[in-house]
């Protein structure tokens, strides 16, 4: 018998090992993208020994790298991502969608997913424009200053965002960064109502940006659709009159396709 239920799985069932070697993983961040030893320890709360065993077996296995006391994570750990988002079609279904979208508003789309206190960009379309806003496939950014990252949250149990907002740390990337927990909330939980996230030049200057959820069938959301909106280019009242239905559109075709 196949099917199996969350509920049938006891502790006898799992691999405690492999869920320690995620934690690894997930400890580092844009704010931490280099950790010695002691650093991952604690942050994960291992023991030396322990932490030092699966930091050399991610090395081993390449998913890591290490220079002289400092580990840092390799591109092939983004293959673990690719990995469950392919074998959802996610990519496989939104990339001509995205084609389309970029070329009707003739400008960069993205499609990224939480990772820890980042958002991770995980596919791109780009518009005929010889000027395209440059976040490459696999960029890392903080999920407090962009729009991917708000709407993300927005989506996620209350008990998850909780944890989020007692631990992340909120830097200033421009004047117009949100730092303070209780304004990120309330823009969190008013992204949350409306169904779509914006940003104005939050993380970069003259770069505002939308984005809305992407769910699968079951209605979970599973990635944010992006459109970056520069402000030459762009005043909100183009974004949430022009924009915002496209995309809504556009993230309804993907899920039709899942």
């Amino acid at each position: 018998m196949d099917s199996l239920d969350s509920s049938d799985i006891n502790d006898r069932d799992l691999v405690h090992s492999l869920a320690r070697g995620l934690e690894v993983i997930c400890a580092f961040t844009r704010n931490r993208p280099k950790m010695t030893l002691s650093e991952v320890a604690r942050a994960t709360d291992m023991t030396r020994a322990t932490a030092r065993r699966f930091l050399l077996t991610l090395v081993h296995e390449g998913y890591a790298d290490k220079d002289g006391k400092l580990f840092s994570l390799k591109p092939k750990v983004l293959r673990l991502g690719y990995s469950a988002l392919a074998s959802m079609g996610i990519l496989e279904v939104a990339q001509p969608i995205m084609n389309d979208l970029a070329k009707t508003l003739q400008e960069s789309v993205f499609v990224a997913v939480l990772s820890g206190e980042d958002t991770v960009y995980i596919a791109r379309a780009t518009s005929d424009r010889l000027m395209n806003i440059s976040f490459a496939v696999g960029t890392r950014a903080p999920a407090h200053a962009v729009s991917t990252g708000r709407i993300l949250l927005a989506m996620e149990p209350e008990a998850v965002l909780l944890d989020y907002l007692d631990r992340v740390k909120l830097e200033r990337l421009t004047s117009n960064t949100v730092t303070s927990r209780v304004k990120l909330r309330a823009m969190i939980d008013e992204a949350r109502t409306q169904g779509y996230a914006i940003v104005d030049q939050e993380l970069e200057v003259g770069i505002q940006s939308i984005s809305v959820p992407i769910r699968d069938s079951a209605h979970r959301t599973i990635a944010a659709l992006n459109v970056c909106c520069p402000t030459a280019r762009f005043a909100m009242p183009d974004i949430t009159g022009r924009i915002l239905p496209e995309l809504q559109a556009a993230s309804r075709r993907i899920t039709a396709g899942l």
